[in-house]
């Protein structure tokens, strides 16, 4: 069994909206897609998947790296123990040859999205919904059907538009409520305090608690800044404050936790296991407490994502305080798979990738995937059209 050919995509996302330092009208995502030689139902196994939400492209350096250097490998070398199915590991260890330790970034990004469709391969060869090709890998049990997983989940949204107000941001969120959210969550940062306090507390009037909303200021803020804004929002009771200062800045988010009695949440701009280890060690994360949201797709793929569990679980770190940023179906099977504390969607932006299949169920605050085969990524409708253009068969 052999990969037989990889095919990239940069797709641009729709919409043109931004959070407190970032707008997304100009950003893309890579998408991939791995051939096989192996069939079912007289048809080649084909593996899909995407980078992640919220970044750029790596076209380059997938072309130029890392498809080469998979195209390249001795087919044996890619396969488990049995030969019935690929390694992930053994995938990432080939794409990673020759690359010095650190220098993360979008590399990360590069060789999660294939990666990710590896595991897409595995369990489409299986028969079975990617989630339990992962709950396997972590060895779990997950119930027959993937439609009996219930994953809690929240709507991401409350982004700043050229026409902004709290009219639009009550009349979002009163949309996600009537698609089934019970949690949502909304950006700060991007204006005044005081203004974004008016935000909050609109959305507050219509989510109804503040332990139903979060707040995310995407890295925005020094540490002056960030202690203001939790001086003014504690008295909300907010659900978490995400993303406060630079991802990197452990010594901000560890100054921020000790004065905020509330729940953090950061880790999506953290890119490996090593970034992980150092938040636990300095970045003053209270157990039991606050979050944590790696997203494979941004850091390495799901075999660095279980390195990070595991080190999050050594240092009495609960997966179910783990949360992965993304938004998307990939990140739906990672959080329903491995038995995560949920995961987020973004209903209403970001597409094509944003959101779930029709066939997946929403409700009361929960989501479950389809019994599609793999991460069901052929039934988004949005992403149909996209993935047709990276089709084998023409």
């Amino acid at each position: 069994m052999r990969i037989t050919g990889v095919r990239e995509l940069s797709v641009r996302l729709e919409g043109n909206i931004a959070n407190s330092l970032v707008n997304f009208s100009e950003h893309t995502i890579s998408l991939v897609a791995l051939s096989t030689d192996a069939k079912r139902n007289g048809k080649p196994v084909v593996g899909y998947a995407f980078d992640s939400i919220g970044r750029y492209a790596q076209s380059g350096l997938l072309r130029e790296r890392f498809i080469p250097r998979l195209l390249a490998a001795d087919p044996a070398e890619l396969l488990d123990a049995a030969g019935t199915n690929f390694d992930p590991a053994r995938v990432a260890g080939v794409l990673m040859r020759n690359e010095k330790p650190g220098g993360h970034g979008d590399r990360a990004a590069a060789v999660g999205a294939l990666e990710l469709a590896i595991w897409d391969i595995n369990a489409k060869l299986n028969g079975e919904p990617a989630c339990w090709t992962l709950a396997r890998a972590a060895g779990r049990t997950l119930p027959a059907s993937a439609s009996d997983i219930r994953v809690p989940v929240y709507a991401a949204g409350g982004y700043y538009y050229a026409e902004d107000g709290v009219e639009r941001l009550q009349a979002e969120f009163r949309r996600y409520q009537d698609l089934g959210f019970t949690k949502f969550k909304m950006k700060i940062g991007g204006t005044s305090l005081a203004n974004d306090i008016r935000r909050i507390e609109a959305a507050i009037d219509v989510v109804g608690s503040g332990a139903a909303l979060s707040v995310d200021a995407n890295g925005r803020f020094d540490l002056s800044t960030a202690l203001a804004y939790a001086g003014a929002m504690e008295q909300y009771g907010l659900r978490w404050y995400e993303e406060i200062g630079d991802p990197l800045d452990y010594d901000l988010n560890r100054q921020v936790a000790q004065a905020y009695p509330g729940r953090i949440a950061t880790g999506e701009n953290l890119f490996s296991n090593q970034d992980v280890k150092n938040l636990v060690l300095f970045g003053g994360m209270r157990p039991n407490l606050d979050v944590f949201q790696m997203d494979p797709g941004l850091a390495y793929g799901i075999t660095e994502f279980l390195n990070m569990m595991q080190t999050l679980e050594s240092h009495g770190f609960d997966r179910s305080h783990m949360q992965p940023h993304g938004g998307h179906l990939i990140n739906l099977h990672v959080a329903a798979g491995l038995g995560l504390g949920g995961c987020e969607a973004y209903p209403g932006v970001f597409q094509p990738f944003g959101g779930y299949a029709p066939g997946c169920s929403l409700g009361e605050g929960y989501v479950s995937p389809t019994d599609a085969p793999g991460f069901g990524l052929e039934q988004k409708t949005e992403l149909q059209p996209y993935l047709k253009q990276l089709s084998f068969n023409h």
